[in-house]
């Protein structure tokens, strides 16, 4: 894990600063977090209990987006930060892909952050310099406050107050959500879970007491799927936990061919609100 990735992380028990011990990171209360030798580290509290995507959803969603079927979405992220500097915090990360995208052709950093321990595997390979961490979007954020450039938040849980707090005071925050017609026609022909939709507007609600929108367009292209490609884009998503692997099999084969759904996202920029004293961080 890079030495300037390193300089963002904080303990996620007593907040101090986390430095490198050989293959381990140290905070000054003596808490220590060993980096995996897949190159990543878990940051999360002892006792936490999550459930993060499993290693054939992740592994679903690599082979999806390493095919380039979200690519421009990745554009679109990564054209957000154009003038960005410093290190870039993903929050709900997944395999890294958006994080690696926005910081190709720059000198920028990279601090993967997911639950899943195996989505944290990839993500720790997917740029020379970038670093992940196993950490909890719901949680107190293992980040130094202040610390990032940036953060990226697609298809992710947003926690406004925590996302906030990380950012530098001219930070940027950049969220990509799904519309509501995304993949629809391919969600209504394998009943699979719909957007709802209000995301927008409760994303709106969900970060008015911190951010304020520089900029937000929506980025909508079709896709070209084979049965596998269209196996995997449900696979990696929330249908997943829901949907008969053998079945779903079943009824695409059966969709009338080509698949070509359309893909259809908002991106958002955002800028954190000064906060008056006293309003929570």
């Amino acid at each position: 894990m890079l030495d300037d990735v390193v300089a963002v992380l904080a303990c996620p028990h007593c907040g101090a600063d986390l430095d490198r011990t050989g293959n381990s990171l140290r905070c000054a209360a003596n808490h220590v977090f060993d980096i995996a030798r897949q190159g990543y580290v878990s940051l999360l509290p002892g006792g936490t209990k999550v459930v993060g995507d499993t290693a054939a959803m992740v592994a679903a969603r690599a082979d999806f987006l390493a095919a380039g079927h979200y690519a421009p979405i990745a554009d679109a992220v990564a054209g957000e930060l154009a003038d960005v500097e410093g290190c870039v915090v993903d929050i709900g990360a997944g395999t890294g892909y958006y994080l690696a995208r926005a910081l190709e052709g720059s000198n920028r950093v990279g601090l993967a952050l997911d639950v899943s321990k195996y989505a944290s595997r990839r993500a720790a390979k997917a740029h020379p310099r970038m670093g992940a961490a196993v950490a909890d979007a719901w949680q107190t954020l293992p980040v130094r406050t202040g610390a990032a450039s940036a953060v990226l938040n697609v298809f992710a849980p947003r926690n406004a107050a925590e996302m906030h707090r990380v950012l530098r005071p001219d930070g940027r925050l950049v969220v990509v959500v799904p519309n509501g017609d995304h993949l629809a026609d391919l969600v209504s022909a394998l009943g699979l879970l719909k957007v709802d939709e209000r995301k927008q507007e409760r994303l709106t609600e969900q970060l008015a007491d911190h951010f304020d929108l520089i900029a937000q367009r929506t980025c909508e292209f079709r896709l070209s799927l084979g049965e596998p490609e269209a196996a995997a884009v449900v696979a990696m998503g929330p249908s997943a936990w829901h949907a008969d692997p053998e079945s779903l099999r079943a009824q695409i084969a059966a969709l009338p061919k080509p698949l070509a759904p359309t893909a259809s996202v908002t991106v958002g920029s955002y800028r954190p609100r000064h906060l008056s004293p006293g309003q929570n961080p």
